[in-house]
C-alpha cells in the first residue's frame, strides 16, 4: 500500500495497536501509517492471546485485528478486548470476506471491517472514523452486511419505530452509514453535544449498549 497524506494542521496522534501473525504484511502496514502525522503505532503483537493482554495494558484508542491468529482467533480476542475495554475501536483487517465471519465480528463490537487489498487512504479513513467514534465498513463488505440481514428474519421484539423521533431516524440512518457523531452533527447542522443527546435517547429506545449494536438492530429490523 502506498499514501499520500494531505497537508493536515497538527493534531493529537491516535494510538493505534497491530494485531498480525504475517511479519511482512504487519511491517508493511506499520511503514505505511508511520506516514501519517495523527497516527502513531504503539503496539504490534502475533497472536490473539497477546493481543488481548497488550490491549488491556496499552489501551490503544483503534486495533487492528486479523482474523485468522494462532491461539484464539481475532474476533475472540475482539470480544474479550471489548467486554473490559469497550471504547477501544477494534477494525477487523482480514482477508477473510465469508458472511459469517463478517457478521461475528459485527456481533462481537468491532468497529471496522476491512479486507487487505483496501487502500491506503481509505484504511487511514477507516482508523480516523473509527477514532471518531463512527463505523467504517469496506464499501463491499456494506453491501453483503446489508443484504445478510435484510435475508433474516426480524429480531424479536420488533423495535416500534413510533417510539423514535423524526430526528432521531435522521441520525440512525447516518450511524448506519457509519458517520461518526461529529461528521452527523455536521451533515445535521447540529452540534455534537445535540447529536450524542440523540444517540443516546436511541440506544435507550433500542435497548443497545453501543452504536455498532444501534446499526445492526436498525438493519434487521428494517427501521433504515
Amino acid at each position: 500500500m502506498t499514501s499520500q497524506e494531505p497537508n493536515r494542521a497538527p493534531q493529537k496522534q491516535i494510538a493505534i495497536m497491530l494485531v498480525e501473525d504475517h511479519m511482512i504484511t504487519r511491517m508493511g502496514l506499520r511503514v505505511t501509517l508511520e506516514q501519517i502525522s495523527d497516527i502513531k503505532v504503539v503496539a504490534e503483537v502475533a497472536d490473539g492471546n497477546s493481543a488481548v493482554s497488550t490491549a488491556l495494558q496499552v489501551k490503544p484508542e483503534v486495533i487492528l485485528m486479523d482474523i485468522g491468529l494462532p491461539g484464539i482467533n481475532g474476533i475472540d480476542a475482539a470480544q474479550q478486548i471489548k467486554s473490559k475495554e469497550p471504547a477501544i475501536g477494534i477494525i477487523m483487517l482480514t482477508s477473510h470476506n465469508l458472511d459469517e465471519d463478517i457478521l461475528a465480528a459485527l456481533a462481537a463490537n468491532c468497529d471496522g471491517y476491512c479486507l487487505k487489498d483496501v487502500a491506503a487512504d481509505q484504511l487511514v479513513n477507516a482508523i480516523r472514523t473509527v477514532n471518531n467514534g463512527g463505523i467504517w465498513l469496506d464499501p463491499l463488505i456494506a453491501k453483503r452486511v446489508i443484504r445478510a440481514f435484510v435475508e433474516q428474519k426480524p429480531v424479536s421484539p420488533p423495535v416500534n419505530t413510533s417510539t423514535l423521533s423524526e430526528r432521531e431516524l435522521e441520525v440512525l440512518t447516518l450511524v448506519v452509514e457509519g458517520l461518526s457523531n461529529q461528521q452527523i452533527a455536521e451533515r445535521l447542522i447540529l452540534s455534537t453535544e445535540t447529536i450524542k443527546t440523540h444517540m443516546r435517547h436511541l440506544m435507550e429506545k433500542l435497548a443497545v449498549s453501543d452504536r455498532t449494536q444501534a446499526a445492526v438492530k436498525a438493519l434487521r429490523t428494517g427501521l433504515v
